[in-house]
């Protein structure tokens, strides 16, 4: 359908060699939109440019970027350009996490997981502004969390920098409202990840509790985003924006 179309699109998927950003790149190149994968393992990052391109037919360009450095995001922005000339669409879904009470937590665990998770997300935005006005508009998609409306004990730095994520959205939708891009999240709920199948491990019981809270009676998988992503990204949204969307199977609005 014309609406969701990507072809002649070019997108930035940040952390797009794996988990959800892999499922996002997967959707959006299933709508024809050529991607960047902007990672630092480039061995996952050629394998997921490989599938991409022999799946899907579209170019992809491996980038090793570090995206809490303001200079290497300006030159994955230089880069896309030069490669493609435009940049449509971004994913700043780069993340990490570090489970400890807060009483453990160290000033430099605490700036790492903010930095990535939500200082990436700014600098990034900040980068494809320019490209975005001069080709008439863009999307951004941030990847914000259930702790993005919920508190946990273990998380503290990731719970905050992903609830800054939702807000950071919302400020962008508002500025940016005049230059036809539009900035939204998702929210995504319990999806098997490397993340996440390590806190089911740390964690006992954690598996069963989510999937009792879950409607949809299972865990999600990061495919579960592809077809969010490609919404968010084609004409199909050009009329929603600042908006935190949750994929999660029901488990936000399920009452524990």
């Amino acid at each position: 359908m014309e609406l969701f179309d990507l072809h002649g699109k070019v997108a930035i998927v940040t952390g797009g060699n794996g988990g959800l950003g892999r499922g996002m790149a997967i959707g959006l190149a299933s709508a024809g939109a050529d991607i960047v994968i902007a990672a630092r393992n480039r061995a996952k990052t050629a394998a997921t440019a490989t599938e991409l391109r022999e799946r899907y037919g579209v170019q992809v360009l491996e980038l090793s970027v570090d995206v809490c450095e303001e200079t290497t995001v300006r030159a994955m922005v230089e880069q896309t350009l030069h490669t493609f000339g435009r940049v449509d669409i971004l994913v700043n879904n780069a993340g990490t996490n570090i489970r400890k009470p807060p009483e453990q937590l160290s000033a430099a665990e605490w700036h790492t997981i903010l930095d990535t998770n939500l200082s990436s997300a700014f600098l990034c935005s900040q980068a494809v502004y320019v490209p975005m006005v001069r080709g008439g508009g863009g999307k951004i998609i941030n990847n914000g969390s259930m702790f993005s409306l919920f508190g946990g004990s273990h998380v503290l730095a990731y719970g905050a920098s992903k609830g800054g994520v939702v807000q950071l959205t919302k400020s962008l939708a508002v500025a940016w409202a005049k230059d036809n891009i539009q900035v939204n999240a998702i929210l995504p709920g319990w999806l098997h990840t490397d993340l996440t199948n390590g806190a089911i491990q740390d964690l006992p019981g954690l598996y069963e509790r989510v999937l009792a809270r879950t409607p949809q009676g299972r865990w999600g998988q990061p495919e579960d985003l592809a077809g969010v992503a490609v919404f968010l990204a084609s004409r199909a949204s050009d009329f929603v924006t600042g908006v935190a969307l949750a994929v999660d199977g029901g488990y936000s609005v399920m009452a524990p």
